[in-house]
């Protein structure tokens, strides 16, 4: 009898912990919600949190930056020394692309060519030091309320 209480304690402590597990991801509406803190969108990215920011304020085709920071989900950076990324911007017909490379701290940066329009849409793959390549997908001018990026990082 002792066995089927420590068994069945056993599988309630596993099954509470699965659902903490779950409590702690962040729909993207809920991430909406939030002040990104720079200036960017968050989005869920496996066990991280990827805030994508591009150029708001660019109206013709150039050569711009794309930064994307990487934290926990507790806010914590992340480090990028030694990750590899891509971010795919897509606006109509446009497609640019451009590879990420660590940019100090928990900053990954490259440049693309791109406008910034209001129905941009963006992808972004990273793979940190050890771990496997996570991905998520932006709308990074939705609404028209975000900042514009910050130049001198």
């Amino acid at each position: 009898m002792n066995s089927l209480k420590t068994l069945i304690a056993v599988s309630t402590m596993f099954a509470a912990s699965m659902t903490g597990s779950a409590a702690l991801a962040h729909s993207d509406e809920y991430l909406d919600t939030q002040k990104a803190p720079n200036g960017g969108q968050m989005r869920m990215a496996g066990a991280y949190h990827y805030e994508l920011v591009v150029a708001k304020d660019s109206k013709d085709v150039k050569e711009n930056p794309v930064v994307v920071y990487i934290t926990d989900h507790a806010g914590q950076r992340v480090p990028t020394a030694g990750a590899t990324g891509t971010v795919t911007l897509l606006a109509g017909k446009m497609k640019a692309s451009a590879s990420l490379m660590p940019d100090g701290d928990n900053r990954m940066k490259g440049t693309a060519k791109y406008a910034s329009t209001p129905g941009m849409k963006g992808i972004v793959a990273i793979t940190l030091p050890g771990k496997s390549a996570e991905q998520a997908r932006f709308a990074p001018i939705a609404g028209g309320k975000e900042e514009t990026l910050d130049r001198n990082r």
